[in-house]
């Protein structure tokens, strides 16, 4: 994909093949569409920005295929006013889709150097209503929540019941479950009173 012509292209691809899988939601992809994916991915990967695989960062790290992300982000159902928390910030780029879809959002990332990045990116995109931190997501955060959604980038051995306790009456969260050098499934926890409704969406 050297051109504009080309790009849209394999983003018209990466609809189709949403939609295949039924994922329709038109405000999520009027956000992606309104989002330049470009500005969140190295310049030598742009040939790849609508594609399934991972893309490399910076840090060693890698943004997750935009087919995930769309997946993800869909299961979360978000809606405007809801406050949102995000664990592994990376790039910035799901953040942002977070804040054109919802209310507040708090980004963590353990990396400064992808903190910072982050920031700079949404402050030239004006998306003014996610707070980037750097901290280490993998513990809960005993000052902040409730949250109504929460979406982990990073994989639990087990059930997380530490971080679905932060969520509000209602809420989701969506995160991968399994050992880290085994299978993986992605998971959606909604919080029904006092439990837990579990439903696998695939693996990962």
């Amino acid at each position: 994909m050297s051109g504009a012509y080309d790009e849209r292209e394999a983003f018209a691809a990466f609809l189709l093949r949403m939609r295949q899988r039924g994922i329709g939601s038109k405000q999520l992809f009027a956000a992606i569409e309104s989002t330049p994916r470009g500005n969140f991915v190295p310049g030598q990967w742009h040939d790849a920005l609508w594609s399934e695989g991972m893309l490399p960062i910076e840090c060693g790290e890698a943004i997750e295929g935009i087919d995930l992300q769309a997946t993800v982000l869909a299961a979360l159902d978000l809606a405007p006013g809801q406050r949102v928390l995000e664990i592994g910030g990376g790039s910035g780029f799901t953040g942002a889709l977070l804040g054109r879809l919802s209310g507040r959002v708090l980004s963590v990332e353990r990396y400064k150097t992808l903190a910072e990045l982050a920031r700079r990116r949404l402050e030239a995109l004006g998306i003014d209503n996610v707070v980037v931190r750097h901290a280490d997501g993998s513990k809960p955060l005993a000052s902040e929540g409730p949250f109504d959604r929460i979406v982990v980038w990073a994989a639990f051995d087990s059930h997380p019941r530490s971080f679905v306790e932060m969520l509000s009456t209602g809420g989701v969260m969506v995160a991968a479950v399994g050992p880290g050098d085994g299978e993986q499934v992605l998971t959606k926890l909604a919080k029904v009173g006092s439990r837990f409704e579990r439903e696998d969406i695939g693996k990962v």
